[in-house]
Protein backbone atom coordinates (compact mmCIF):
# COMPACT_ATOMS: atom_id res chain seq x y z
CA UNK A 1 0.00 0.00 0.00
CA UNK A 2 1.42 3.43 -0.79
CA UNK A 3 0.10 5.51 1.67
CA UNK A 4 0.69 9.20 0.32
CA UNK A 5 -0.81 8.02 -3.05
CA UNK A 6 -3.82 6.69 -1.29
CA UNK A 7 -4.76 10.00 0.80
CA UNK A 8 -3.78 11.93 -2.19
CA UNK A 9 -6.50 10.32 -4.35
CA UNK A 10 -8.73 11.14 -1.12
CA UNK A 11 -7.69 14.70 -0.70
CA UNK A 12 -8.58 15.59 -4.87
CA UNK A 13 -11.32 13.77 -4.28
CA UNK A 14 -13.12 16.13 -2.61
CA UNK A 15 -14.25 15.03 0.51
CA UNK A 16 -14.76 17.83 2.66
CA UNK A 17 -14.16 15.15 5.82
CA UNK A 18 -11.48 12.84 6.53
CA UNK A 19 -11.12 10.07 9.12
CA UNK A 20 -7.49 8.76 10.37
CA UNK A 21 -7.79 6.74 13.62
CA UNK A 22 -4.41 5.89 14.28
CA UNK A 23 -1.78 6.46 17.39
CA UNK A 24 0.74 7.33 15.34
CA UNK A 25 0.12 11.18 14.68
CA UNK A 26 3.49 12.32 14.12
CA UNK A 27 3.41 10.16 11.02
CA UNK A 28 0.03 11.32 10.27
CA UNK A 29 1.81 14.96 9.87
CA UNK A 30 4.45 14.46 7.77
CA UNK A 31 2.39 12.48 5.46
CA UNK A 32 0.00 15.93 5.16
CA UNK A 33 3.18 17.45 4.59
CA UNK A 34 4.20 16.03 1.76
CA UNK A 35 1.42 15.74 0.18
CA UNK A 36 0.41 19.42 0.72
CA UNK A 37 3.56 20.60 -0.26
CA UNK A 38 3.46 18.65 -3.77
CA UNK A 39 0.43 19.97 -4.24
CA UNK A 40 0.18 23.10 -3.22
CA UNK A 41 -2.39 23.18 -0.50
CA UNK A 42 -1.84 25.63 2.71
CA UNK A 43 -2.09 22.88 5.62
CA UNK A 44 -3.15 24.01 9.57
CA UNK A 45 -3.47 22.44 12.27
CA UNK A 46 -5.54 22.73 15.37
CA UNK A 47 -5.06 20.83 19.27
CA UNK A 48 -6.37 21.88 22.44
CA UNK A 49 -3.04 22.68 23.48
CA UNK A 50 -1.79 24.21 20.78
CA UNK A 51 -5.35 26.55 19.20
CA UNK A 52 -5.26 26.43 15.20
CA UNK A 53 -1.74 27.15 13.70
CA UNK A 54 -0.43 27.40 9.88
CA UNK A 55 2.20 24.47 9.26
CA UNK A 56 5.70 26.18 8.12
CA UNK A 57 4.27 29.65 9.71
CA UNK A 58 4.58 31.07 13.28
CA UNK A 59 1.18 32.54 12.50
CA UNK A 60 -1.38 32.00 15.55
CA UNK A 61 -5.44 32.10 15.34
CA UNK A 62 -5.88 34.32 18.19
CA UNK A 63 -8.75 32.45 20.63
CA UNK A 64 -8.82 29.34 18.81
CA UNK A 65 -7.76 26.72 21.62
CA UNK A 66 -11.34 25.75 22.30
CA UNK A 67 -12.86 23.78 19.43
CA UNK A 68 -16.18 25.69 18.26
CA UNK A 69 -13.66 28.71 18.25
CA UNK A 70 -11.58 27.15 15.99
CA UNK A 71 -13.97 26.01 13.77
CA UNK A 72 -15.91 29.54 13.66
CA UNK A 73 -12.77 30.68 12.72
CA UNK A 74 -12.21 28.41 9.77
CA UNK A 75 -16.05 29.06 8.49
CA UNK A 76 -15.57 32.71 8.21
CA UNK A 77 -11.87 32.79 6.24
CA UNK A 78 -11.80 32.04 3.02
CA UNK A 79 -8.35 30.33 3.12
CA UNK A 80 -8.66 26.98 1.64
CA UNK A 81 -7.04 24.58 2.30
CA UNK A 82 -6.40 21.27 4.88
CA UNK A 83 -7.35 21.53 8.31
CA UNK A 84 -5.86 19.20 10.49
CA UNK A 85 -7.57 18.25 13.59
CA UNK A 86 -5.95 16.35 16.49
CA UNK A 87 -7.90 14.33 19.34
CA UNK A 88 -10.70 16.55 18.59
CA UNK A 89 -13.09 13.70 18.98
CA UNK A 90 -14.30 14.31 22.97
CA UNK A 91 -15.80 17.44 21.38
CA UNK A 92 -17.75 16.09 17.91
CA UNK A 93 -21.27 15.11 20.46
CA UNK A 94 -21.30 18.67 21.20
CA UNK A 95 -24.68 20.02 18.89
CA UNK A 96 -22.78 23.55 18.17
CA UNK A 97 -19.44 22.12 16.62
CA UNK A 98 -21.54 19.40 14.53
CA UNK A 99 -23.64 22.29 12.96
CA UNK A 100 -20.30 24.37 11.97
CA UNK A 101 -18.59 21.19 10.61
CA UNK A 102 -21.43 20.67 8.28
CA UNK A 103 -21.48 24.09 7.31
CA UNK A 104 -18.32 24.03 6.23
CA UNK A 105 -18.19 20.61 4.31
CA UNK A 106 -21.54 22.00 2.86
CA UNK A 107 -19.68 25.01 1.75
CA UNK A 108 -16.49 22.99 0.09
CA UNK A 109 -17.97 23.84 -3.54
CA UNK A 110 -17.53 27.58 -2.49
CA UNK A 111 -14.17 27.39 -0.50
CA UNK A 112 -11.79 24.05 -0.60
CA UNK A 113 -11.51 23.37 2.84
CA UNK A 114 -10.84 19.96 3.76
CA UNK A 115 -11.07 18.88 7.53
CA UNK A 116 -9.01 16.23 8.90
CA UNK A 117 -9.78 14.35 12.34
CA UNK A 118 -7.34 12.47 13.53
CA UNK A 119 -7.23 10.40 16.59
CA UNK A 120 -6.45 7.22 18.29
CA UNK A 121 -10.36 6.12 17.78
CA UNK A 122 -12.90 8.42 16.18
CA UNK A 123 -16.65 7.58 16.84
CA UNK A 124 -17.52 10.01 14.03
CA UNK A 125 -21.61 11.08 14.01
CA UNK A 126 -24.01 9.21 11.70
CA UNK A 127 -24.61 12.87 10.07
CA UNK A 128 -21.45 13.95 9.04
CA UNK A 129 -20.69 9.92 8.16
CA UNK A 130 -22.17 10.60 4.43
CA UNK A 131 -19.54 13.38 3.78
CA UNK A 132 -16.93 11.82 4.77
CA UNK A 133 -13.73 9.49 3.90
CA UNK A 134 -11.79 7.40 6.04
CA UNK A 135 -8.25 6.75 5.81
CA UNK A 136 -5.86 3.82 7.37
CA UNK A 137 -2.31 3.68 7.30
CA UNK A 138 -0.65 0.74 5.98
CA UNK A 139 1.18 -1.39 8.66
CA UNK A 140 4.78 -2.83 8.16
CA UNK A 141 4.63 -6.06 6.57
CA UNK A 142 6.86 -9.05 7.45
CA UNK A 143 10.03 -7.73 5.04
CA UNK A 144 9.96 -4.10 6.80
CA UNK A 145 10.00 -5.24 10.07
CA UNK A 146 12.74 -7.40 9.41
CA UNK A 147 14.31 -4.16 7.91
CA UNK A 148 13.55 -2.51 11.93
CA UNK A 149 15.11 -5.87 13.62
CA UNK A 150 18.26 -5.57 11.71
CA UNK A 151 18.42 -1.50 12.20
CA UNK A 152 17.81 -2.41 15.81
CA UNK A 153 20.28 -5.06 15.98
CA UNK A 154 22.93 -2.69 14.81
CA UNK A 155 22.24 0.14 17.36
CA UNK A 156 22.78 -2.05 20.32
CA UNK A 157 25.82 -3.92 18.92
CA UNK A 158 27.05 -0.06 18.31
CA UNK A 159 25.82 1.08 22.08
CA UNK A 160 27.64 -2.30 23.34
CA UNK A 161 30.70 -1.85 21.64
CA UNK A 162 30.43 -4.30 18.89
CA UNK A 163 28.65 -6.98 21.27
CA UNK A 164 26.85 -9.76 19.20
CA UNK A 165 23.35 -10.42 20.22
CA UNK A 166 22.34 -13.66 21.42
CA UNK A 167 19.48 -16.03 21.41
CA UNK A 168 17.55 -18.52 19.37
CA UNK A 169 16.95 -18.11 15.56
CA UNK A 170 13.34 -19.68 16.24
CA UNK A 171 12.76 -17.07 18.60
CA UNK A 172 13.63 -14.15 16.81
CA UNK A 173 11.63 -15.60 13.81
CA UNK A 174 8.60 -15.54 15.88
CA UNK A 175 9.18 -12.51 17.48
CA UNK A 176 9.15 -11.25 13.70
CA UNK A 177 6.17 -12.62 12.78
CA UNK A 178 3.93 -11.39 15.83
CA UNK A 179 5.46 -8.31 15.20
CA UNK A 180 3.48 -7.61 12.00
CA UNK A 181 -0.04 -6.11 12.45
CA UNK A 182 1.39 -3.19 14.74
CA UNK A 183 2.68 0.33 13.73
CA UNK A 184 6.25 1.44 13.50
CA UNK A 185 6.52 3.11 16.28
CA UNK A 186 5.38 0.27 18.73
CA UNK A 187 7.47 -2.61 16.81
CA UNK A 188 10.52 -0.35 16.91
CA UNK A 189 9.91 0.15 21.23
CA UNK A 190 9.43 -3.81 21.64
CA UNK A 191 12.15 -5.22 19.11
CA UNK A 192 14.16 -2.48 21.41
CA UNK A 193 12.92 -3.78 24.73
CA UNK A 194 13.50 -7.66 23.79
CA UNK A 195 17.58 -6.81 23.00
CA UNK A 196 17.85 -4.64 26.49
CA UNK A 197 16.36 -6.88 28.81
CA UNK A 198 18.84 -9.02 29.14
CA UNK A 199 21.18 -8.57 25.62
CA UNK A 200 19.25 -11.26 23.57
CA UNK A 201 16.35 -12.97 21.91
CA UNK A 202 13.95 -15.22 23.87
CA UNK A 203 10.81 -17.45 23.99
CA UNK A 204 10.18 -14.71 26.59
CA UNK A 205 10.04 -11.74 24.64
CA UNK A 206 7.76 -13.37 21.92
CA UNK A 207 5.38 -13.70 24.90
CA UNK A 208 6.32 -10.46 25.76
CA UNK A 209 5.38 -8.99 22.79
CA UNK A 210 2.01 -11.04 22.18
CA UNK A 211 0.99 -9.88 25.57
CA UNK A 212 1.68 -5.93 24.74
CA UNK A 213 0.03 -6.59 21.37
CA UNK A 214 -3.40 -7.75 22.67
CA UNK A 215 -3.63 -5.34 25.66
CA UNK A 216 -2.61 -2.55 22.79
CA UNK A 217 -5.13 -3.77 21.14
CA UNK A 218 -8.17 -3.46 23.38
CA UNK A 219 -9.35 -6.67 22.71
CA UNK A 220 -12.27 -6.65 25.67
CA UNK A 221 -13.79 -9.81 23.89
CA UNK A 222 -10.72 -11.71 22.94
CA UNK A 223 -9.42 -13.50 25.58
CA UNK A 224 -5.70 -13.86 25.15
CA UNK A 225 -4.75 -17.79 26.12
CA UNK A 226 -1.28 -18.30 28.15
CA UNK A 227 -1.67 -21.66 29.03
CA UNK A 228 -1.99 -23.93 25.81
CA UNK A 229 0.04 -27.41 26.09
CA UNK A 230 0.72 -29.35 22.75
CA UNK A 231 -0.61 -32.42 21.53
CA UNK A 232 1.34 -35.01 23.93
CA UNK A 233 -1.65 -33.34 27.29
CA UNK A 234 -4.47 -35.09 24.56
CA UNK A 235 -5.36 -38.70 24.71
CA UNK A 236 -6.45 -39.91 21.48
CA UNK A 237 -7.75 -37.96 18.35
CA UNK A 238 -5.13 -39.48 16.45
CA UNK A 239 -6.87 -38.80 13.44
CA UNK A 240 -7.04 -34.85 14.48
CA UNK A 241 -3.45 -34.74 15.11
CA UNK A 242 -2.08 -36.22 11.83
CA UNK A 243 -4.45 -33.63 10.21
CA UNK A 244 -2.96 -30.47 12.19
CA UNK A 245 0.45 -31.66 11.28
CA UNK A 246 0.11 -32.19 7.58
CA UNK A 247 -1.22 -28.62 7.41
CA UNK A 248 0.85 -26.91 9.93
CA UNK A 249 3.52 -26.13 6.99
CA UNK A 250 0.67 -24.75 4.47
CA UNK A 251 -0.92 -22.50 7.16
CA UNK A 252 2.82 -21.31 8.63
CA UNK A 253 5.20 -20.83 5.91
CA UNK A 254 4.70 -19.50 2.25
CA UNK A 255 2.06 -21.65 -0.02
CA UNK A 256 2.22 -19.32 -3.30
CA UNK A 257 4.33 -21.61 -4.89
CA UNK A 258 2.99 -24.43 -4.76
CA UNK A 259 -0.79 -23.61 -5.17
CA UNK A 260 -2.30 -24.38 -1.92
CA UNK A 261 -4.86 -22.49 -0.24
CA UNK A 262 -4.01 -21.38 3.78
CA UNK A 263 -6.24 -23.78 6.06
CA UNK A 264 -9.46 -22.12 7.39
CA UNK A 265 -10.06 -24.11 10.59
CA UNK A 266 -11.89 -26.71 11.86
CA UNK A 267 -15.13 -27.53 13.58
CA UNK A 268 -15.06 -30.03 16.79
CA UNK A 269 -18.61 -31.76 17.63
CA UNK A 270 -18.54 -34.32 20.37
CA UNK A 271 -19.90 -35.15 23.48
CA UNK A 272 -18.95 -33.04 26.72
CA UNK A 273 -15.98 -33.40 28.01
CA UNK A 274 -13.98 -35.30 25.66
CA UNK A 275 -10.89 -33.00 25.00
CA UNK A 276 -12.74 -30.52 22.10
CA UNK A 277 -11.42 -27.00 24.28
CA UNK A 278 -7.81 -29.46 25.07
CA UNK A 279 -7.77 -29.98 21.34
CA UNK A 280 -7.71 -26.65 20.47
CA UNK A 281 -5.59 -25.07 23.16
CA UNK A 282 -2.75 -27.77 22.26
CA UNK A 283 -3.31 -27.01 18.53
CA UNK A 284 -2.00 -23.58 19.25
CA UNK A 285 0.87 -24.58 21.39
CA UNK A 286 1.79 -27.11 18.82
CA UNK A 287 2.08 -24.53 16.40
CA UNK A 288 3.45 -22.27 18.40
CA UNK A 289 0.85 -19.40 17.76
CA UNK A 290 -1.54 -16.96 20.20
CA UNK A 291 -4.61 -18.27 20.96
CA UNK A 292 -7.11 -15.83 21.41
CA UNK A 293 -10.99 -17.17 22.66
CA UNK A 294 -14.15 -15.39 21.50
CA UNK A 295 -16.13 -14.97 24.96
CA UNK A 296 -19.89 -14.73 23.57
CA UNK A 297 -20.83 -13.93 27.25
CA UNK A 298 -18.46 -10.13 26.55
CA UNK A 299 -19.66 -9.80 23.20
CA UNK A 300 -23.77 -9.47 23.52
CA UNK A 301 -24.75 -5.85 24.38
CA UNK A 302 -28.41 -4.58 24.98
CA UNK A 303 -27.64 -1.50 23.32
CA UNK A 304 -28.49 -1.24 19.79
CA UNK A 305 -25.70 -2.16 17.01
CA UNK A 306 -22.84 -2.82 19.61
CA UNK A 307 -22.97 -6.16 19.45
CA UNK A 308 -22.70 -6.17 15.98
CA UNK A 309 -19.85 -3.53 16.34
CA UNK A 310 -18.31 -6.17 19.22
CA UNK A 311 -17.82 -9.13 16.79
CA UNK A 312 -16.90 -7.04 14.04
CA UNK A 313 -13.62 -5.28 16.34
CA UNK A 314 -12.84 -8.98 18.04
CA UNK A 315 -12.44 -10.10 14.10
CA UNK A 316 -10.70 -7.75 12.83
CA UNK A 317 -8.39 -7.79 16.23
CA UNK A 318 -7.81 -11.77 15.35
CA UNK A 319 -6.72 -10.18 11.60
CA UNK A 320 -4.11 -7.74 13.33
CA UNK A 321 -3.11 -10.44 15.75
CA UNK A 322 -2.43 -12.85 12.78
CA UNK A 323 -0.81 -15.41 12.15
CA UNK A 324 -2.88 -16.76 15.58
CA UNK A 325 -5.79 -19.64 16.20
CA UNK A 326 -9.48 -18.17 17.24
CA UNK A 327 -10.99 -20.06 19.39
CA UNK A 328 -15.30 -19.96 19.65
CA UNK A 329 -15.90 -22.84 22.69
CA UNK A 330 -19.18 -23.79 22.23
CA UNK A 331 -20.47 -21.85 19.59
CA UNK A 332 -24.04 -23.13 19.38
CA UNK A 333 -24.44 -21.39 22.84
CA UNK A 334 -23.77 -17.83 20.72
CA UNK A 335 -25.19 -18.31 17.56
CA UNK A 336 -29.49 -18.88 18.46
CA UNK A 337 -31.33 -20.41 15.43
CA UNK A 338 -34.39 -18.88 16.37
CA UNK A 339 -34.82 -16.83 13.42
CA UNK A 340 -33.81 -13.85 15.90
CA UNK A 341 -37.58 -14.19 17.62
CA UNK A 342 -35.87 -13.98 20.66
CA UNK A 343 -33.10 -11.31 20.44
CA UNK A 344 -34.71 -8.70 18.04
CA UNK A 345 -32.35 -10.86 14.99
CA UNK A 346 -29.00 -9.91 16.95
CA UNK A 347 -28.13 -13.57 16.51
CA UNK A 348 -29.02 -13.91 13.13
CA UNK A 349 -26.67 -10.51 12.88
CA UNK A 350 -24.00 -12.02 14.63
CA UNK A 351 -24.30 -14.76 12.33
CA UNK A 352 -24.13 -13.46 9.33
CA UNK A 353 -21.14 -11.33 9.82
CA UNK A 354 -19.02 -13.97 10.85
CA UNK A 355 -20.47 -16.48 8.27
CA UNK A 356 -19.27 -13.79 6.05
CA UNK A 357 -15.69 -13.31 7.72
CA UNK A 358 -14.85 -17.29 7.64
CA UNK A 359 -15.47 -17.35 3.70
CA UNK A 360 -13.71 -14.04 2.81
CA UNK A 361 -10.58 -13.40 5.30
CA UNK A 362 -7.21 -13.23 4.16
CA UNK A 363 -5.57 -12.90 7.39
CA UNK A 364 -4.04 -16.22 8.47
CA UNK A 365 -6.30 -17.06 11.20
CA UNK A 366 -7.14 -20.65 11.76
CA UNK A 367 -10.51 -20.70 13.41
CA UNK A 368 -11.44 -23.60 15.73
CA UNK A 369 -15.03 -23.74 16.76
CA UNK A 370 -15.99 -26.25 19.57
CA UNK A 371 -19.77 -27.76 19.76
CA UNK A 372 -21.95 -30.18 21.93
CA UNK A 373 -25.29 -29.75 20.04
CA UNK A 374 -25.68 -30.24 16.60
CA UNK A 375 -28.93 -29.66 16.70
CA UNK A 376 -28.53 -25.89 17.56
CA UNK A 377 -25.81 -24.79 14.49
CA UNK A 378 -27.45 -23.17 12.00
CA UNK A 379 -27.22 -25.30 8.62
CA UNK A 380 -25.10 -22.13 6.98
CA UNK A 381 -22.48 -22.97 9.38
CA UNK A 382 -22.04 -26.58 8.78
CA UNK A 383 -21.98 -25.78 4.71
CA UNK A 384 -18.53 -26.87 3.52
CA UNK A 385 -15.96 -23.97 2.68
CA UNK A 386 -17.17 -22.50 6.11
CA UNK A 387 -14.70 -24.98 7.84
CA UNK A 388 -11.89 -26.87 6.20
CA UNK A 389 -13.39 -30.48 8.07
CA UNK A 390 -15.70 -31.27 10.85
CA UNK A 391 -14.44 -33.99 13.19
CA UNK A 392 -16.48 -35.80 15.82
CA UNK A 393 -14.81 -36.15 19.26
CA UNK A 394 -16.68 -39.42 20.62
CA UNK A 395 -16.11 -40.84 23.98
CA UNK A 396 -12.52 -42.69 24.39
CA UNK A 397 -11.55 -45.91 23.59
CA UNK A 398 -10.17 -48.48 25.71
CA UNK A 399 -6.43 -47.47 24.54
CA UNK A 400 -7.22 -44.03 24.62
CA UNK A 401 -8.70 -44.43 28.29
CA UNK A 402 -4.89 -46.39 29.08
CA UNK A 403 -3.40 -43.12 27.65
CA UNK A 404 -5.58 -40.65 29.40
CA UNK A 405 -5.33 -42.18 33.11
CA UNK A 406 -1.28 -42.17 32.10
CA UNK A 407 -1.66 -38.21 31.06
CA UNK A 408 -3.33 -37.26 34.59
CA UNK A 409 -1.07 -39.15 36.63
CA UNK A 410 1.95 -37.92 35.44
CA UNK A 411 0.57 -34.25 35.80
CA UNK A 412 0.24 -35.04 39.38
CA UNK A 413 3.85 -36.75 39.71
CA UNK A 414 2.62 -40.12 39.73
CA UNK A 415 4.47 -43.23 38.17
CA UNK A 416 1.80 -44.50 35.56
CA UNK A 417 3.40 -47.67 35.54
CA UNK A 418 2.75 -48.15 39.41
CA UNK A 419 -1.27 -48.66 38.69
CA UNK A 420 -3.55 -50.97 36.72
CA UNK A 421 -4.10 -48.80 33.72
CA UNK A 422 -5.39 -51.58 31.58
CA UNK A 423 -7.83 -52.40 34.42
CA UNK A 424 -8.56 -48.75 35.10
CA UNK A 425 -9.44 -48.45 31.65
CA UNK A 426 -11.67 -51.52 30.85
CA UNK A 427 -13.46 -50.10 34.29
CA UNK A 428 -13.73 -46.56 32.95
CA UNK A 429 -16.13 -47.40 29.96
CA UNK A 430 -18.40 -44.98 28.81
CA UNK A 431 -16.33 -42.02 31.07
CA UNK A 432 -15.07 -38.83 28.89
CA UNK A 433 -11.69 -37.60 29.37
CA UNK A 434 -12.88 -34.68 31.88
CA UNK A 435 -14.55 -37.65 34.09
CA UNK A 436 -11.34 -39.75 33.94
CA UNK A 437 -9.69 -37.07 35.08
CA UNK A 438 -12.08 -36.05 37.91
CA UNK A 439 -12.19 -39.60 39.15
CA UNK A 440 -8.27 -39.33 39.38
CA UNK A 441 -8.54 -36.00 41.55
CA UNK A 442 -11.71 -37.10 43.88
CA UNK A 443 -9.23 -40.38 44.70
CA UNK A 444 -6.35 -38.12 45.34
CA UNK A 445 -8.34 -36.39 47.79
CA UNK A 446 -9.58 -39.68 49.39
CA UNK A 447 -6.19 -41.03 50.05
CA UNK A 448 -4.68 -37.62 51.33
CA UNK A 449 -7.50 -37.81 53.83
CA UNK A 450 -6.71 -41.29 54.87
CA UNK A 451 -2.91 -40.31 54.71
CA UNK A 452 -1.92 -43.26 51.93
CA UNK A 453 -0.92 -43.45 48.97
CA UNK A 454 -2.83 -42.92 46.27
CA UNK A 455 -3.76 -46.22 44.97
CA UNK A 456 -5.45 -48.32 41.68
CA UNK A 457 -7.87 -49.09 44.52
CA UNK A 458 -8.87 -45.47 45.64
CA UNK A 459 -9.67 -44.89 41.59
CA UNK A 460 -11.57 -47.88 41.31
CA UNK A 461 -14.03 -46.93 44.06
CA UNK A 462 -14.80 -43.09 42.96
CA UNK A 463 -15.23 -44.84 39.50
CA UNK A 464 -17.96 -46.95 40.71
CA UNK A 465 -19.28 -44.10 43.06
CA UNK A 466 -19.57 -42.15 39.18
CA UNK A 467 -22.27 -42.01 36.71
CA UNK A 468 -20.88 -41.01 33.56
CA UNK A 469 -22.90 -38.49 31.41
CA UNK A 470 -23.24 -41.32 28.48
CA UNK A 471 -25.74 -43.02 31.41
CA UNK A 472 -27.36 -40.00 32.28
CA UNK A 473 -27.58 -38.22 28.77
CA UNK A 474 -28.01 -41.70 27.12
CA UNK A 475 -30.82 -41.00 24.47
CA UNK A 476 -28.76 -37.71 23.53
CA UNK A 477 -25.39 -38.72 23.12
CA UNK A 478 -26.25 -41.79 21.17
CA UNK A 479 -28.39 -39.68 18.94
CA UNK A 480 -25.55 -37.57 18.59
CA UNK A 481 -23.04 -40.26 17.67
CA UNK A 482 -25.58 -41.54 15.13
CA UNK A 483 -25.53 -38.45 13.46
CA UNK A 484 -22.16 -37.93 13.78
CA UNK A 485 -21.13 -41.41 11.84
CA UNK A 486 -22.19 -40.51 8.59
CA UNK A 487 -21.41 -36.81 8.27
CA UNK A 488 -18.27 -36.32 10.15
CA UNK A 489 -14.71 -37.41 10.09
CA UNK A 490 -14.24 -39.24 13.48
CA UNK A 491 -11.02 -37.68 15.86
CA UNK A 492 -9.69 -40.59 16.54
Amino acid sequence: MDDQHDLTLILKSRFPLVVIETPEEPRVLALLERITSLEEMPLFTWSVADGLRRRGKSDLAAQTYELPEALRYIDKTPQNGVYVFFDAHPFLDNPLNLRIIREIAMDYHKCERTLVFVSNRIAFPQELQRMSATFKLSLPDQLQIRKLFKEEMELWSSRNEGAKLSGNQEAAELLIQHLIGMSRDDARRLIRQSMEVDGSITMEDVARVLKHKHESLGAGVLALEVDTGNFKDVGGQQQFKRWIELRRAAFLGDVSAAGLDIPKGVLLLGVQGGGKSLAAKALAGTWGLPLLRLDFGALYNKFHGETERNVREALDTAGAMAPCVLWIDEIEKGLSTDEGSSDGGVSRRVLGTLLTWMSERKKRVFLVATANNIQSLAPELLRKGRFDEIFFVDLPDQSTRQEIFDIHLRRRKRVPSEFGLATLADRSDGFSGAEIEQAVVASMYEAHAKSVPLATSHILDELKRTRPLSVVRAEEIQALREWAAERTVMAN
